[in-house]
């Protein structure tokens, strides 16, 4: 693990089996859309939500996503099985544990990562990054220029999405793959940095 990296996480392998293979969507929401789908796939495998909560949940995001509106399983999930507002934090971290078990590799739960400042002079230089980021909620945390960069999310599935876009973004412009660790941010500092960084 490289020691200019501000946290131990694990770097996204190029060819990262979580994310899927690298397409080129003809609507970055066609992201959102692989998106609900790999993470309802590995809530059900886990059974953290039966059949007919996955179904309803996945209808209201993609409502919210057919009026440009991001929107995330977990949260939503959360939400549709009655848990208060106090209580969302813990059973979205939990929720995020079970989907990060099915993946590979898998995203370490980072506490402070939501302290980092936002890499405004990466959102500046890959503005279609900045896009993606905002419709999968995963903000980027970290990037020391285009060598090193970290993303986080509550959903590990996001984050594993836009760390393999973030790859080929930079591989296609300069020919090189960046280091690119992802996290899971717990749900206050979730919420906190998708307004800081995308202004929701």
């Amino acid at each position: 693990m490289q020691s200019a990296l501000p946290f131990q996480a694990v770097q996204v392998p190029p060819e990262n089996s979580a994310a899927q293979p690298h397409y080129a969507p003809t609507d970055f929401w066609d992201f959102a859309e692989v998106c609900l789908e790999r993470t309802a796939s590995a809530l059900h495998e886990v059974r953290a939500a039966t059949p007919t909560e996955l179904s309803h949940v996945v209808s209201t995001a993609r409502e919210s996503h057919a009026l440009r509106k991001p929107a995330d399983l977990l949260e939503e999930l959360a939400r549709f099985q009655g848990h208060s507002e106090e209580h969302l934090a813990p059973v979205i971290l939990d929720l995020g544990n079970k989907v990060a078990s099915t993946l590979s590799p898998y995203a370490p739960f980072v506490p402070f990562a939501g302290k980092l400042i936002a890499p405004s002079a990466f959102y500046d230089a890959f503005e279609q990054v900045h896009k993606l980021a905002k419709i999968l909620l995963a903000p980027v945390i970290y990037a020391e220029d285009t060598d090193s960069i970290g993303v986080a999310s509550v959903n590990p599935v996001a984050a594993a999405i836009l760390a393999e876009e973030i790859q080929a973004s930079v591989f296609k412009r300069f020919g090189i793959r960046p280091f690119v660790t992802m996290a899971r941010l717990d749900y206050e500092s979730w919420t906190f940095l998708t307004r800081k960084h995308f202004e929701l």
